[in-house]
């Protein structure tokens, strides 16, 4: 609690002179009353999901100008409870609008009135969808990111949209065996279910179901489900990613059911499934939710739980995709939640986490672009070295124009194997997709009595959503059992390096070739103590600097023994006396150029999908 700082006790950022907010944004108060309290006497999370919705879209329909219904929310993560007596502070505001759709930033904080105190509860994302009118289908207005941290939201909120398209992928590949456990309470005992009649007082003002008050319907019989299991009051910790079916309304019977899925030492996941129906039709899937609790014991901490023995067939199911979800939850809580400072240096790549850290290299990329501290440092043929200190980071930034189409400048900087054509050669070690490739990079010793460096890289590259998004390339250190370190070379880390390319507005040619803008950006160089041999007196400085990441834009972190061997590389290139920085991007420039109308560029399977993709747009 203590690293959070209150939002509204930050000053509101100025904009030709006059203080800015956000149009979108919509908070609300509530002081929590008993009739809010569970049987602990702690604010229901139903009734926080209540007004956590309620928040969110009518910041959504602020953006819309029309009603706006609730598609999905992603992972919540609740940090602390709220007691009775505390005041719960909302705030929403639309990050980004798509065609029809938007995603809403949710921050919840408790403040308790007596001591002045706040800190926060959870931060979620919700996807609300404009209801179509009697014109058709709504085409929602752009969002116009104004401050540094709008930007940062507009430009991540692109790459949360495509984790959430492929979310049901991953679940498939995780599955895994049944483990069976003596003594094993029967998943049966836990199951629940409870009908409720939707009346007047439940909808909103659409006249359909509140999707608040159907969170808090599936809260309450699950941790119901969670009391059979443990024989006590449970905590909600988490609830995953879930997508509204179907709309609900007045008169309309819900049926709720929930079920403990699976029960791990200190946590269980109960999976909850709401359906509607009205006289004698069908039942309608309007909802499934995953929930994980635990229970605390009397010094707050995580007792430990009786395990699970599922039901056969779909029970079994349940089980192993419970074991799915907990690996899924474990790699966002350790890859994605955390600070970047807090990010480990290299964290061991495979298939199942690779979503996550290729969401983590492209949004620390992003963090980085959307920073305004930038100070010019130097320049060189309109070559401009930045600088930027923040939280003990310096950052380096180098910036370039060249006369390249920006999507041929992403295809030729996004094969690594290229850059021996003007850089150092890199080694290909996996292709994942057509968005991520692991590569070898190695490099020679900048100084006669030290070892080369060795990199092992994940490079995700992503296309724009739209014209306000740049290409990107974005680097960072993995793992590879099968490429462990060698006595032959210095095991190097990097946290975050990558390009950014932009698209400008003015044409080259005729033909209507663009000017494209690259931007070399946002790495971060940490190091265990052994990752780098060289002394400051010990760098040959008659020969040019070959150290691989100088051609990149470096952040550095000050920690003892960790990083002042990088510092000679850079040091000159700051202070003006030398132009390593302006030789690299020439070298980069003078590619570029050669290859701009070369098809070699395009990767084989590029080629193949665009011609794919233009085949059936012609169909359609």
């Amino acid at each position: 609690m203590s690293d959070w700082k209150d939002p509204d006790n930050v000053p509101d950022p100025q904009i030709n002179g006059e203080s800015y907010r956000n149009p979108t944004e919509v908070k609300m108060s509530q002081i929590v009353l008993p009739c809010h309290a569970n049987h602990c006497g702690e604010l229901s999370v139903g009734q926080l999901l209540k007004w956590m919705d309620s928040t969110a879209c009518l910041s959504a329909e602020r953006h819309a100008g029309c009603s706006c219904i609730t598609a999905s929310v992603d992972d919540i993560h609740f940090e602390h409870t709220i007691g009775v007596g505390k005041v719960v502070n909302i705030i929403a505001k639309v990050n980004r609008a798509f065609t029809s759709s938007m995603e809403v930033g949710i921050l919840v904080t408790c403040e308790d009135l007596y001591t002045d105190k706040q800190w926060k509860v959870c931060h979620a994302f919700a996807t609300f969808v404009a209801r179509r009118t009697e014109a058709g289908k709504v085409q929602l207005k752009q969002v116009m990111p104004h401050t540094q941290m709008e930007q940062m939201e507009y430009s991540l909120a692109a790459e949360r949209r495509r984790m959430r398209l492929i979310h049901a992928e991953i679940i498939t590949d995780l599955l895994s065996k049944c483990q069976e456990y003596e003594d094993a309470v029967p998943a049966e005992r836990t199951r629940v279910e409870s009908v409720e009649l939707v009346l007047p007082p439940h909808a909103n003002h659409q006249v359909s179901t509140f999707g608040g008050q159907i969170m808090a319907w599936m809260e309450n019989v699950a941790t119901i489900a969670a009391c059979r299991l443990c024989n006590a009051h449970p905590t909600l910790r988490t609830i995953d990613m879930f997508h509204f079916r179907g709309p609900s309304h007045i008169g309309d019977r819900l049926v709720l059911k929930a079920i403990v899925n699976n029960a791990f030492k200190h946590s269980m996941e109960v999976g909850v499934c709401a359906e509607a129906y009205q006289g004698g039709e069908p039942l309608r899937h309007i909802n499934s939710a995953f929930m994980t609790f635990e229970v605390l014991d009397s010094d707050r901490k995580p007792r430990t739980l009786p395990r699970i023995r599922p039901e056969p067939v779909d029970g079994k199911r349940r089980y192993q995709e419970a074991v799915a979800r907990k690996k899924i939850r474990l790699d966002r809580k350790y890859i994605m939640s955390c600070k970047q400072t807090q990010v480990p240096l290299s964290v061991p790549w495979d298939q199942s986490n690779q979503m996550y850290l290729s969401y983590n290299n492209v949004s620390a990329l992003k963090l980085m672009d959307a920073r305004n501290n930038w100070v010019l440092t130097s320049e060189k043929n309109k070559v401009r070295l930045y600088t930027s200190e923040e939280n003990q980071m310096l950052c380096f930034k180098v910036e370039m124009h060249v006369s390249v189409p920006a999507e041929q400048t992403f295809h030729l900087l996004s094969d690594l194997r290229r850059r021996k054509e003007w850089d150092q050669e890199c080694e290909l070690i996996n292709q994942a997709d057509e968005e991520d490739t692991l590569y070898r990079v190695t490099t020679p010793s900048a100084s006669k009595w030290g070892k080369g460096m060795e990199f092992i890289l994940l490079a995700s590259r992503r296309k724009p959503c739209d014209a306000r998004d740049p290409y990107l390339i974005a680097l960072r250190s993995v793992t590879l059992p099968t490429h462990p370190p060698t006595e032959d070379y210095t095991r190097g880390e990097v946290l975050c390096a990558g390009f950014t390319i932009w698209e400008e507005s003015s044409s080259v040619t005729k033909v209507g070739q663009m000017k494209g803008t690259w931007h070399i950006l946002s790495l971060s160089f940490r190091s265990h103590t052994t990752s780098l041999t060289c002394k400051a007196n010990k760098v040959d400085r008659a020969s040019p600097p070959v150290f691989f990441f100088l051609f990149f834009f470096f952040q550095i972190t000050y920690y003892n023994q960790a990083t002042p061997g990088v510092l000679p590389y850079i040091s000159t290139d700051i202070a003006g006396l030398s132009s390593s920085f302006y030789s690299a991007f020439s070298a980069c420039s003078h590619f570029l150029e050669a290859n701009k109308d070369s098809l070699v560029a395009l990767p084989l399977s590029t080629l193949q999908l665009d011609s794919t993709t233009t085949a059936s747009t012609q169909e359609e």
